[in-house]
């Protein structure tokens, strides 16, 4: 055990100014589907801000960017895909991949917001020119971090490289565990986070998705971690059962933060289960869901760097 917590009383959120269809990413993200309907990018602003202030009122500081209408950034609002913050002063940024997403990364900026914001800065590790490689890693979408133990979970595919796991992993300390998982019609689950989250004392696994050659080692692995699993199916994990993230209040209260559609997806008694390992804070945010095809733990970045 490393020492560090695995949840964070302090995210960063990018507040979005042109949310949309990214049609280059949905080739990979199947849960990403292109709307009919106009006003996207204001349903998305307004159900940001219900995120936001959800999460304040619940008693987690928020740390805001607000993302510029131009160059065009269909994804921003998805942060934790570029970049990751670490209890030793570590900041990683990532290999992004699609050319509209490596927009995202604003270093200076983001840097400049933390420092401002009473966080220390020890170390920055760019991953970025692996791009170049075409060789990808999008984050704590394709790694699922279990911050104490210092280990990770990744699926691989279009978006999760195993070159760029291992400069991860030699750059942290970590040990991360690669498996297969695929979706109903046998795709490649595109992010991590879609089919499994760690909390503290639970975790959320669609052990449907994973491969049958990898189903007992993941379980037994995150089960060896005293981490209780709640199993949940193909629909569930459609729902967005699994993209949710545990963080804690300022005074100490654990919290576990998802998506209204996700949060009804659970039987009652998954429900009851994971309401007995933190207190529940889920909102709706369709739009976001259905066009972008990430739900709430993907617009959320944990900030876990140390204060100054």
């Amino acid at each position: 055990m490393s020492g560090e917590s695995q949840t964070s009383d302090t995210v960063l959120l990018v507040r979005p100014a042109s949310f949309g269809f990214h049609a280059e990413a949905a080739q990979s993200n199947l849960f990403a589907k292109e709307s009919e309907g106009g006003h996207v990018a204001a349903l998305a602003l307004a159900e940001f801000e219900e995120l936001r202030r959800r999460l304040e009122e619940a008693g987690v500081r928020c740390l805001v960017l607000d993302d510029e209408p131009e160059p065009a950034r269909p994804d921003a609002v998805f942060p934790n895909n570029m970049v990751s913050f670490h209890r030793d002063g570590t900041i990683i940024w990532y290999p992004m991949a699609t050319a509209a997403r490596r927009l995202e990364r604003r270093p200076e900026e983001i840097e400049a917001l933390l420092r401002g914001s009473g966080f220390a800065i020890g170390r920055v590790v760019d991953l970025s020119a692996h791009e170049g490689e075409q060789r990808f890693l999008e984050g704590t979408g394709s790694l699922v971090l279990d911050r104490p133990n210092r280990k990770a979970y990744a699926t691989l595919g279009p978006r999760t490289d195993p070159a760029v796991i291992a400069a991860f992993d030699e750059a942290t300390g970590f040990s991360t565990m690669v498996f297969a998982a695929a979706d109903r019609a046998g795709k490649p689950i595109y992010h991590t986070n879609v089919l499994v989250s760690l909390g503290s004392r639970y975790a959320i696994l669609c052990d449907e998705a994973v491969a049958p050659a990898d189903r007992e080692a993941l379980i037994g692995a995150i089960e060896d971690s005293g981490r209780t699993i709640i199993h949940v199916g193909f629909e569930q994990m459609e729902h967005f059962a699994c993209n949710a993230l545990e963080l804690v209040s300022s005074d100490g209260r654990p919290l576990i933060a998802l998506s209204e559609l996700a949060l009804a997806s659970f039987t009652p008694g998954q429900r009851r289960q994971l309401e007995g390992f933190g207190e529940l804070v889920a909102v709706a945010i369709p739009t976001i869901e259905a066009v972008g095809g990430g739900s709430v733990r993907c617009m959320i970045a944990d900030v876990h760097l140390p204060k100054k």
